[in-house]
This record gives structure tokens, C-alpha cells and sequence, in this order.
């Protein structure tokens, strides 16, 4: 099945049509079909399937339908990172959005200080339309930053917050989330500072860990946001796809 991602301003409309580089992919070098069914995504969490009605030299109509699933973990969990090299980043969005992460926060952190310019994030916006395409969702992730400590540590929202702590060894202690929205913090390479460590207990973060081995911050981040979203989203099945 394939899945296209659209501008939400045509969403509504009885068809859309296919331009650029996503009708280079699918009507050229994918070779879809008139007749072909596919699921058509806003970005925003609907979805609608929709059939290949059209095929032209230079675009292509698809034919909007009916409502198809939107793919969606329940709950909307927040990922917060320090700012990291641009690669980094970029791979940890990727599988990020394939886990169905609502949002990445990139922060500056009193041992991660990095800047992220325009051009960057403009990449990881990109990365992840393509993942949302690739896995199935509906849902195009925000990507936001750098923020400043202070605006992490006051985050207010979600109703459940943890941070991935290193003085908390044991995987276990999550607890399941307290409503439909979460927040999970990575710190940088070589932990957080304490004083930004106390702010967060002091803010009433709960303090989780991964077990022993020491993960970089974007292996942490995405096996945290696994941790928490795939049995929510009940991809955790026996009919689970892994892709080569």
C-alpha cells in the first residue's frame, strides 16, 4: 500500500493532484497505475483512501474517498533532545516519525549548547514526510527549536512527563502514561548537569532508565519513545512488518 502525503488545504477536496518530485516517485519511478489504490495523508492525523484516476505526462489525479486509519499511536508523546550534529538529528527524526513520535523539541542544555539554524531544520521537516510516507502514519511531526532550558523544564501540557536519567539504571518505574499526551527528555552525552537534573525533579519529572548499557542520545531517544508508544499503538503484534 502506498501512502501520499497532501497539502491539508486540498484534503477536503473530491481529488488532488499529483506534482513534482512526488509524481517523479510514484508515477515514474514507481510505475503506479490508473486504478491503484492508495491512502492519502493530511499530515495533521486524518487519512482517506484514494484511487488513481489519472495519469499525465507531467501529473497525476487521485480520487478522494473514504475515511482509511490514520495509523496514530493514543498517546501524542513529545520528544525533547539536546541540540546535536545535523546527521544526528536527522537519523534520530526519521525513526522517531517510524515510532509514531507527536513532536521533537531540540533544546539547549548546559553540556549541549549547539545551534540549529533554518537550513537544518527545514532537512528534518523533509526526513520526516518522508518517513510518515514510508511507515504509514497520518501525522507529520512538529519540529521545533532550539528551545532554552527554561522553557523545557516548564512545559506545561502533557499530562505525564519522564526524562531518561542515568542515575536510574532499571528499565522499569515508567508507569503507564497519566493521559493522552507525554513528554520524554534525552540528556546530552555525558548526562545532564545536576543543577538541571534537580530543576526537573523539582518540576515533577519522573526520573526513568533504559537499563545498563549507555545509548547515544538518539538511540535513547527513539528506544524511550518506543518503550512508551508501540504497545500503545498495538503495533507490538505478531503482525508487525519490519522493513529491509
Amino acid at each position: 500500500m502506498i501512502t501520499l502525503l497532501i497539502d491539508p488545504a486540498g484534503f477536503d477536496h473530491p481529488d488532488t493532484r499529483v506534482e513534482g518530485e512526488a509524481y517523479q516517485h510514484l508515477f515514474r519511478a514507481r510505475r503506479v497505475a490508473v486504478g491503484e489504490e492508495m491512502r492519502v495523508v493530511d499530515g495533521l492525523g486524518r487519512a482517506r483512501w484514494g484511487t488513481v484516476e489519472r495519469v499525465d505526462r507531467t501529473s497525476a489525479t487521485v480520487v478522494l474517498g473514504e475515511p482509511a486509519p490514520d495509523h496514530e499511536p493514543a498517546l501524542r508523546l513529545e520528544v525533547i533532545v539536546p541540540t546535536c550534529r545535523p546527521e544526528r538529528a536527522s537519523w534520530l527524526v526519521e525513526k522517531g516519525t517510524e515510532v509514531g513520535v507527536f513532536a521533537f523539541r531540540f533544546a539547549n542544555m548546559a553540556r549541549a549548547p549547539r545551534e540549529l539554524g533554518a537550513i537544518t531544520f527545514d532537512r528534518l521537516r523533509r526526513v520526516a514526510a518522508a518517513a510518515v510516507e514510508q511507515c504509514h502514519r497520518s501525522r507529520l511531526p512538529e519540529i521545533t527549536g532550539p528551545h532554552a532550558w527554561s522553557e523545557v523544564v516548564g512545559l506545561a501540557g502533557p499530562e505525564s512527563r519522564w526524562f531518561l536519567d542515568t542515575e536510574a539504571p532499571d528499565p522499569g518505574g515508567w508507569g503507564a502514561p497519566a493521559g493522552p499526551s507525554g513528554a520524554l527528555l534525552i540528556g546530552p552525552e555525558g548526562g545532564l548537569d545536576p543543577a538541571e537534573r534537580r530543576q526537573l525533579l523539582t518540576a515533577g519529572w519522573r526520573p526513568v532508565g533504559l537499563g545498563e548499557r549507555t545509548l547515544r542520545l538518539e538511540t535513547a531517544a527513539v528506544v524511550g519513545a518506543a518503550f512508551l508508544l508501540l504497545p500503545e499503538s498495538g503495533i507490538q503484534n505478531p503482525k508487525s512488518k519490519i522493513q529491509n
